[in-house]
C-alpha cells in the first residue's frame, strides 16, 4: 500500500508522475536523455546498468521495467540480464561492460566509493571518459528513481509480461509520453 494517496492502478514511478506533474516531465525526460538519447553506449547497454543498479537498491520496480528494457534492447535478451544481475564478472558481456558495470555498482554504494582502480579499469576494459561519464549519472539517477519509487511504496506487478509490455512501447516511444502499464 503506498504511503501517500497515488492514483489507483498505476504502477512505481508511473504513479507518481501522475501524481505530481509538475516533476514529470523533467523526471521523464531525464530518463529519455540518460537511455535513449545521443552518447556512445548502445541503449541496452544503458538500459542493463539501469537494471543492475536497481537490482542492488532492490527496487523491484525499477530493476524489472529496465530489465525488461534491456532484454529488449540487447543480443541474448533476458538471459544476460539475469546473468548481469547474478554474477556481472562471468556475465556474458563485452570487458568494457562489465567494467562499467563495476563502476556502477560502486556509484551505488556512494559516490565516493568510485576509486582510480574503478576508471583505470574501465579505461583498461576500452570505455571512453564519455562512457564512464554516462555510467555514472546512470547509475546515481537510478539511486533516485528507486529511492522515490520505494520510499514512497509504490505498486509494484509481480508479472513479468506486465514489463515486457511496457518496455516495447518504450523502446518504440520513449520515455518522455509514458503510457501506463
Amino acid at each position: 500500500m503506498p504511503h501517500i494517496d497515488l492514483p489507483e492502478g498505476l504502477p512505481g514511478l508511473l504513479s507518481l508522475l501522475a501524481y505530481r506533474p509538475e516533476t514529470a516531465g523533467p523526471l521523464s525526460r531525464l530518463a529519455e536523455v540518460l537511455l535513449r538519447g545521443p552518447g556512445p553506449l548502445e541503449r541496452g547497454e544503458r538500459e542493463l546498468i539501469a537494471a543492475y543498479v536497481s537490482h542492488l537498491n532492490d527496487c523491484a520496480f525499477c530493476a524489472g521495467a529496465h530489465g525488461a528494457c534491456a532484454a529488449a534492447q540487447l543480443d541474448g535478451g533476458a538471459a544476460v540480464v539475469e546473468r548481469v544481475r547474478a554474477d556481472p564478472a562471468s556475465a556474458p558481456v563485452p570487458d568494457r561492460l562489465r567494467a562499467l558495470l563495476a563502476v556502477a555498482a560502486a556509484v551505488r554504494d556512494g559516490g565516493r566509493a568510485v576509486t582510480p582502480d574503478h576508471v583505470a579499469a574501465a579505461r583498461a576494459a576500452g570505455a571512453t571518459d564519455t562512457e564512464i561519464h554516462d555510467t555514472v549519472l546512470i547509475a546515481a539517477a537510478f539511486c533516485m528513481y528507486n529511492r522515490y519509487v520505494d520510499g514512497l511504496a509504490t505498486l509494484t506487478p509481480e508479472d513479468p509480461a506486465m514489463y515486457e509490455q511496457a518496455a516495447a512501447r518504450i523502446v518504440a516511444h520513449g520515455y518522455d509520453a509514458l503510457p501506463a502499464l
